[in-house]
C-alpha cells in the first residue's frame, strides 16, 4: 500500500476576506469593516484539507516562505491532518490574497511570492511513488511547474500514479499547457466558463478524445460529467450562502474522496456537487467543508 491516498501539488497561502465598506477611496480616508478573517487558502490547499477532512491520507507539495504567514499555513494544515512537503524557497515571502467582499462580488488582491516557487524538479520519482494519485491545481499562477507538468503527469503515468487538473481560470486567455498535459490526465476539473474557454466552446466530447474524464463545476447546478462512453449530471444542496471562496476545490475532493475509495463515478459526481455547496456554509474555503456523513446523507 503506497503512503497517501492523494498527493496535492500547488499554492497554499492565507487568504484575508474583508467585508463591509471594502471599496476602496483613498484620500486618507478610514473606512470601517463588518469582518475580517485570516483563513487558509490556495486552491490546492483547501483541496488538501477537503480530502483529508473526507478520509484520504493527504499530502500537499508546496512552497510556504519562513515567514509569520508561512507558519500560519503549516499550523492550519497540520490542524487539518495534511502532511505538508515544503519546497525549499529561502528568501522568498509566503504569498497572500485579499479579498474584499460584497454582497454580490468580490475583488482579490494576491502577492504571489512562494505561489509561483514549485518547479518540475521538486515533483521527483520518489515522491510520486508514495501517492495512489495526483491533483494539481492552480495552473497559471504557476508558469514554472505548468510548463513541466506534461512531463510529470507521463512520470505518474508510468509508475501507476493516477492525475487529475484543475487549472482555474488563465488570466491571459491563452489556455497554454492544456493540450499537451491533457493526453496524461485522467480527470480534468473545469468550471464551465473554463471548459467553455479551453474547448473554443465545443464542449467536453472534444476532449474525450484523449481519454480524459471531465467533471465541471456548474455552479448553483450542480456538477456535470462526460467520459468515453458515458456522462451525467448531478444536483447541488440547497444552504444558506456565507462565502463561495473555495467552493470549487471542496466540490474537486468531494469526487477524489469517492473515487478514491472505489465509488462508481456516479456517486463520485453527486459527492463532488454536495461538497462544493456545502463549503460556502462558512466565510473562507474550509470551515465548512463536509464530512463523509454529510456526503452520504438523503437530502
Amino acid at each position: 500500500m503506497r503512503e497517501f491516498d492523494v498527493l496535492v501539488i500547488g499554492d497554499a497561502n492565507p487568504d484575508l476576506l474583508l467585508r463591509g465598506d471594502v471599496r476602496p477611496r483613498f484620500g486618507q480616508q478610514e473606512q470601517l469593516l463588518t469582518g475580517a478573517d485570516l483563513v487558509l487558502g490556495g486552491s490546492a490547499a483547501i483541496t488538501a484539507t477537503g480530502c483529508a477532512r473526507l478520509g484520504l491520507r493527504t499530502a500537499l507539495l508546496t512552497a510556504i516562505g519562513d515567514d509569520f504567514f508561512g507558519a500560519t499555513v503549516r499550523a492550519q494544515l497540520a490542524a487539518r491532518d495534511v502532511e505538508v512537503i515544503a519546497a525549499h524557497t529561502p528568501g522568498v515571502p509566503t504569498g497572500l490574497t485579499v479579498v474584499l467582499n460584497e454582497p454580490d462580488d468580490r475583488a482579490m488582491l494576491t502577492l504571489p511570492g512562494t505561489i509561483a516557487a514549485l518547479r518540475p524538479a521538486d515533483v521527483t520519482d520518489e515522491l510520486l511513488e508514495r501517492t495512489s494519485h495526483v491533483h494539481v491545481a492552480s495552473l497559471y499562477l504557476q508558469p514554472v511547474l505548468a510548463a513541466g507538468l506534461a512531463a510529470i503527469f507521463a512520470r505518474a503515468r508510468q509508475l501507476g500514479v493516477t492525475t487529475s487538473l484543475d487549472t482555474n481560470w488563465d488570466p491571459a486567455e491563452r489556455w497554454a499547457w492544456v493540450p499537451e498535459i491533457l493526453p496524461y490526465t485522467d480527470v480534468f476539473l473545469p468550471n464551465a466558463a473554463e471548459l467553455n474557454a479551453v474547448t473554443d466552446g465545443a464542449g467536453a466530447e472534444k476532449l474525450l478524445v484523449n481519454g480524459v474524464t471531465v467533471v465541471m463545476k456548474d455552479g448553483a447546478r450542480g456538477a456535470r460529467a462526460w467520459w468515453p462512453g458515458g456522462a451525467c449530471a448531478a444536483p447541488g444542496r440547497a444552504v444558506e450562502v456565507v462565502d463561495a471562496v473555495g467552493a470549487g476545490d471542496s466540490f474537486n475532493a468531494g469526487f477524489l474522496a469517492a473515487r478514491l475509495t472505489g465509488r462508481p463515478i456516479e456517486e463520485a459526481v453527486a459527492w463532488a456537487a454536495i461538497a462544493g455547496s456545502l463549503s460556502t456554509r462558512a466565510a473562507g474555503g474550509t470551515a465548512a467543508q463536509a464530512v463523509p456523513a454529510e456526503l452520504l446523507a438523503r437530502p
